[in-house]
């Protein structure tokens, strides 16, 4: 379960989302953001537990398409995402279009579920009991809800004017650096799904 958790973190890259909700936190009062990560924690949490009840069923009884297809599919996504924040920077921010329900839906989709972190919850189906990824899921949301608000908490305790300046021009680039992991992430992803694809192929 450690395992799980510390690979789905990394995955799921708590930092970086907070670099991406920085505006949503400028332009939300404390409580309102609270409740709309809240919300968009829980709105993951739930896409989660179903791909960790179903696992592999969700694609091959239900939508009738290899995995592999999905993972090449969410590699390309994930590079399409990277190349945005890459070459747009702060521009690439999650922006407030409408009401606070919308907003937790777009932070759940895709900057907390997606192709990653739904295939490794499909691994975890296969790896734990039912139980145990279910509580496995639950701590991840939990840790990665306080992280989010601790670095919020912390950003908000500097006192210093020119800590707090230093510290908001730091964003963009911090931003820039993780688009490269994320691009990197997301050519892996289609070169895995291509050699497992190829790999069936040449077993059939």
């Amino acid at each position: 379960m450690i395992a799980a958790i510390f690979s789905f973190l990394v995955m799921l890259n708590p930092f970086a989302l907070f670099l991406y909700l920085k505006p949503v936190m400028h332009d939300l009062s404390d409580a309102d953001f609270r409740t709309v990560f809240l919300k968009a924690s829980l709105i993951s949490f739930f896409i989660f537990l179903v791909f960790l009840v179903f696992g592999d069923l969700v694609f091959q009884k239900v939508f009738r398409i290899n995995f592999e297809s999905f993972r090449i599919f969410g590699g390309i996504v994930l590079f399409s995402l990277a190349y945005i924040f890459i070459v747009q920077g702060k521009k690439a921010f999650i922006q407030i279009k409408g009401d606070l329900h919308d907003l937790a839906s777009e932070i759940a989709l895709p900057f907390m579920v997606g192709a990653g972190t739904i295939s490794l919850t499909i691994l975890m189906s296969e790896q734990l009991v039912l139980w145990q990824g279910v509580v496995t899921l639950a701590l991840i949301m939990l840790i990665n809800f306080v992280i989010i608000m601790g670095l919020k908490q912390i950003r908000r305790g500097m006192r210093s004017k020119r800590v707090q300046t230093a510290f908001d021009k730091n964003m963009e680039l911090l931003l820039r650096i993780n688009g490269f992991f994320v691009g990197a992430i997301g050519i892996d992803m289609v070169v895995t799904g291509i050699t497992n694809l190829v790999r069936a192929t040449g077993e059939v």
